[in-house]
């Protein structure tokens, strides 16, 4: 269909789905609800543990954001608290990599982070939405400092390899045409008295004039080259000073066929979805400030190098069992009256874990994603001095999925570092099976076909990805509905002396909000039973 035609006629289903899909991507919403990533936080503030807890043990398994968490609190209400990390560092999944740190995946693949001092990439979380309450307290407590998260830039990039001779266009222009266009063919719809059934005459004028605003159409309520459009996608030549002053508008509008034909419109969703809505945060300095707040909370509780071969429980006491991955020798045990294991499924799962059978199906119940992130250092910081890019994320269908562009330092001089390229699904498969400098290698060929100075302005990249991470084997727990139905309650019951904590034990999965909610959660129940 060209893009001045108009429909004969329109159902409320069409109607409700053209809209749904400029106003943030139907399908990705439903997307994300399937997987349990759209649950808002249940946050109601600091937890308060009451009552003695009469010298009670807790051993707490791992030191990401969920264990260090519950060691916080329960050493805080007088628990006697010891943390087993298989890592030589707290953190966890919340991880920043800056230059001088170096990464062994399995497979043997060392890599050393070669960035400038003060460049990072974060492998695992980036970006902290608003609405996670928990997480946001935590970092106001610990003395956290954080700054804006672009997650929308209307000056980056929309790619398909296969539209437009394979040119990035702006995100703005593409958002403003999508609209524009969707807003005229509704306009047209409603002047023909086609949405009689579903709309009031009084109602019809009002929706006129919302279009006329939201699609920025011009008095004749066609999205059409003028003063309108410019000023939502853009000038060809925009408003100055002195003699060259006046602004020449846009001519450039994309036809409506080819917009549809390209599906660039997927893309320019995505800052609409619930958990990227602004206000995002990060924190200053890369995410890992956060495992750094913590560990210096309870770093002196946390026993580092110690890998964890067996969970057994007596009716009064757990005995865990580990071996250290520096020193070797034989394996050790620690033994507490209670267990929290924040431990992620597919490693748990291949464990020697001391529960009951719905427990250990539930553990074993759990998938994980892959998912690679790549981080590449330039020479200059070229997305903004030649193409005012300031944050923010281009997207494209190349196997890379995503450009995003750092949050800080702009118009600083000397080299910057960019995420150049965050994958999930086949295209991380297709990543994880390559050594990692071909990983970088490959994020710099694709990211060349929109950003040509990469060619000439790289200087050196590292790349992680989640299924070779020794101490996760994956990126993040995947529940479809029918196991949430059938193991999440036995997943978060306690057994006997032994409860998890997670984003697996949550229905924020791959969100951090989603461990310390889950945290929270399992010490409070635990807490309660201990103090009955």
């Amino acid at each position: 269909m060209k893009h001045s035609d108009a429909p004969a006629s329109m159902s409320r289903r069409e109607l409700l789905t053209l809209i749904g899909s400029v106003a943030g991507g139907a399908v990705s919403y439903r997307a994300m609800a399937g997987m349990g990533l759209t649950t808002p936080s249940n946050y109601q503030g600091p937890i308060k543990l009451e009552g003695n807890p009469k010298g009670a043990t807790v051993l707490i398994l791992g030191a990401g954001i969920a264990g260090m968490v519950a060691a916080y609190e329960l050493r805080n209400a007088g628990y006697k608290v010891q943390i087993l990390e298989y890592n030589n560092r707290a953190g966890g999944r919340n991880w920043t990599l800056r230059g001088g740190d170096s990464y062994t995946e399995l497979g043997g693949f060392t890599q050393k982070c070669e960035f400038d001092k003060g460049l990072y990439i974060n492998p695992g979380p980036w970006r902290i939405p608003h609405h996670h309450q928990g997480l946001l307290d935590y970092c106001r407590r610990l003395g956290v400092a954080l700054e804006p998260y672009v997650q929308v830039n209307y000056n980056a990039m929309v790619h398909s390899s296969r539209a437009f001779g394979g040119q990035p266009r702006r995100f703005r222009e593409v958002q403003s045409d999508y609209q524009g266009h969707i807003a005229e063919m509704l306009a047209k719809v409603t002047q023909q008295n086609k949405l009689d059934e579903h709309v009031t005459k009084e109602d019809q004028e009002m929706l006129l004039e919302s279009l006329k605003d939201w699609g920025a159409l011009d008095k004749n309520y066609a999205y059409a080259p003028g003063r309108e459009s410019s000023d939502r996608r853009g000038f060809e030549r925009p408003p100055a000073g002195g003699l060259s002053a006046v602004p020449i508008h846009s001519k450039n509008i994309i036809p409506f066929d080819q917009l549809l034909q390209s599906r660039l419109w997927a893309a320019i969703g995505a800052g609409q979805n619930y958990e990227m809505q602004t206000m995002l945060f990060q924190p200053v300095g890369g995410m890992g400030r956060i495992g750094d707040a913590f560990k210096r909370e309870v770093g002196d509780l946390i026993h580092y190098n110690a890998k964890v071969t067996q969970i057994k429980q007596e009716t009064k006491k757990v005995t865990v069992t580990y071996v250290d991955t520096v020193k070797g020798g034989a394996p050790q045990t620690m033994t507490a009256d209670w267990c929290l294991c924040t431990i992620p499924l597919s490693i748990l799962s291949q464990i020697d874990v001391d529960v009951g059978p719905k427990m250990q199906a539930a553990i074993n119940a759990v998938p994980y994603a892959a998912s690679t992130k790549v981080g590449l250092q330039f020479k200059r910081r070229f997305w903004e001095q030649d193409e005012h890019i300031y944050g923010g994320i281009t997207y494209t269908d190349l196997p890379i999925r995503v450009i995003a562009y750092p949050n800080t330092g702009y118009h600083e001089a000397g080299k910057g570092v960019l995420l150049g390229g965050y994958m999930f699904g086949p295209n991380a498969f297709e990543f994880t099976s390559l050594p990692p400098a071909e990983r970088v290698r490959k994020a710099v060929e694709y990211g060349a076909q929109i950003h040509p100075q990469y060619k000439t302005e790289f200087d050196n990249g590292i790349a992680v990805s989640w299924h070779r991470v020794p101490w996760t084997l994956g990126c993040l727990g995947v529940w479809t509905d029918q196991a949430r139905a059938e193991h999440y309650e036995n997943l978060c019951q306690i057994d006997g002396r032994v409860l998890l904590a997670g984003e697996h034990a949550s229905y924020i999965p791959g969100w951090q909000e989603g461990a310390v909610l889950s945290s929270i959660d399992a010490i409070t129940r635990l807490h309660k039973r201990v103090t009955a």
